[in-house]
């Protein structure tokens, strides 16, 4: 499978392009490619455009790395058997109740796309039913409530196009939001293509709650495309709305109907595990009517958490709540313990850390300029991921601490200010006092969540942190490799 003629790719924002053009650094995990003589002048400025097997190749590794992601505004639209994007894509909407939300999503679907409406045992049938003969839907009614997977595999099967949309009914579509992310599709072996999810404007999101969903959202994955790839930055893609390739999806079996929350993550996950690409295209968006009762809101928040037992089950390499290399796990715990000797402890793991991955980055002419940048960079995902450890995963454990410990008092503080310092967003409109308190709220429903899962499964598979028992420098290609 091959990316065709005319497919452009450019560096994503955190590759660095080192020795006039002959190396790449970034990447998740960091690493170093270097290129060709043959496969330089392929790479024009900072893009690369398909043209031949070489260039092909090439955008094809650069992709695979995490290096570079495709400019969908330079990709057409996708032809689907001479069809058009309406005709090739069939949106599956899997509900139950909530009859005033599926018709306002059903105005926000273009005209003439052809769309089913799964009812999962709804309590007044007939207001769905209503609903989905008004707009010309088929309709699947279902006896028994199989829940969001179920239902939509229930759909799935109905799907005669290339192309499904499967799309939550508290989600209001852009007339673009679908056709961008179909133009992933010119890539073979992408899957899967899911837009970011913004907040729907309701008058309940002008609350507290509802500005600070409105950029801490557990479904909004952020600003910057990216594949979406097990520890990433984006390890997973919600199924509030996703476009995916029919075949491949039927072929992995659907969705696992056994699962009642996170079964979307372990979609993904299953997917990518078969080789397979997911694209996260942030200049597709789809609103969505988040909740915003402090009771609703929390109970969702613990819904999320309850799902990473049976994930750590089927995944176990992947659900780590925190994943360490050993330089960074210590200078963690040098600066928890909170003695005289921890910040000269730290920073001495921080500089042999700097000076190891500097001798692989030799070749870059300032290696050790760049490896202190990505050694930084390594040092605060540390801290924020311990502070998360504290504040959100072990927070039974730290509130235990706290009560005999005025050394875990400090860690737990300076861990929430710092969390809150790394996190917080002014475009909240929200002051940074409401913040932290809906930020550590937030943390304390998913981290019940997860310690419910934990009981119930018997197993802290899903509370402990992975640690990389080798540490993860970048990586140097062969230069006779990419070509």
């Amino acid at each position: 499978m091959t990316l065709p003629h005319g497919f452009v790719v450019a560096l994503g924002p955190h590759t660095r392009v080192l020795d006039d053009g002959r190396t790449l650094l970034g990447g998740h995990p960091a690493r170093l490619l270097r290129l060709s003589p043959r496969a330089r002048p392929l790479l024009t400025g900072r893009t690369v455009r398909v043209r031949d097997a070489a260039s092909a190749l090439l955008a094809d590794r650069l992709l695979e790395t995490g290096l570079a992601d495709p400019v969908v505004r330079a990709l057409p639209p996708l032809p689907a058997q001479g069809a058009d994007d309406a005709a090739s894509c069939t949106y599956v909407i899997p509900v139950r109740d909530r009859p005033r939300a599926l018709a306002r999503l059903m105005d926000s679907i273009p005209a003439g796309s052809p769309v089913i409406v799964v009812d999962d045992a709804s309590h007044r049938p007939d207001l769905v039913s209503a609903v989905a003969a008004r707009h010309g839907a088929l309709l699947v009614p279902l006896a028994e409530n199989v829940g969001p997977a179920g239902a939509r595999n229930a759909g799935l099967r109905l799907v005669t196009t290339p192309y499904a949309a499967f799309v939550d009914s508290d989600i209001v579509l852009t007339h673009r939001t679908v056709p961008t992310l179909l133009r992933h599709f010119h890539d073979p072996r992408v899957a899967m293509a899911v837009p970011r999810i913004t907040g729907l404007a309701t008058p309940g999101a002008s609350g507290w709650l509802g500005r600070y969903e409105s950029v801490r959202s557990s479904l909004d994955l952020g600003p910057h495309a990216a594949a979406v790839r097990p520890g990433t930055p984006v390890s997973w893609a919600p199924s509030a709305c996703m476009v995916v390739r029919v075949d491949v999806l039927t072929q992995a079996g659907g969705f696992d109907a056994t699962m009642r929350v996170g079964e979307d993550v372990d979609l993904c996950w299953r997917l990518i595990r078969d080789g397979r690409r997911i694209r996260y295209e942030p200049s597709a968006e789809a609103a969505h009517d988040h909740r915003a009762r402090p009771s609703a809101w929390f109970t969702r928040k613990a819904v999320y958490g309850t799902g990473a037992h049976p994930l750590a089950r089927r995944h176990p390499g992947n659900i780590a709540p925190a994943v360490l290399a050993p330089w960074s796990t210590a200078l963690v715990l040098a600066l928890l313990a909170q003695r005289r000797w921890s910040v000269p402890v730290a920073a001495s793991v921080w500089a042999v850390a700097t000076v190891r991955i500097a001798g692989k980055l030799r070749s870059t002419g300032r290696p050790v300029r760049h490896a202190a940048r990505l050694t930084a960079d390594g040092a605060v995902s540390a801290l924020a991921q311990g502070s998360a450890l504290l504040t959100r995963h072990w927070w039974p454990l730290t509130f235990i601490g706290c009560l005999t410990s005025r050394r875990m008092r400090r860690a737990a503080a300076l861990a929430a200010v710092t969390d809150i310092a790394l996190e917080y967003r002014r475009d909240t409109r929200l002051d940074p006092v409401r913040y932290g308190i809906a930020r550590r709220l937030d943390d304390l429903a998913y981290g019940t969540g997860v310690w419910i899962s934990a009981v119930r499964g018997r197993s802290t598979a899903a509370l402990r942190p992975r640690l990389v028992l080798s540490p993860r420098p970048p990586r140097e290609r062969p230069r006779g490799r990419t070509r």
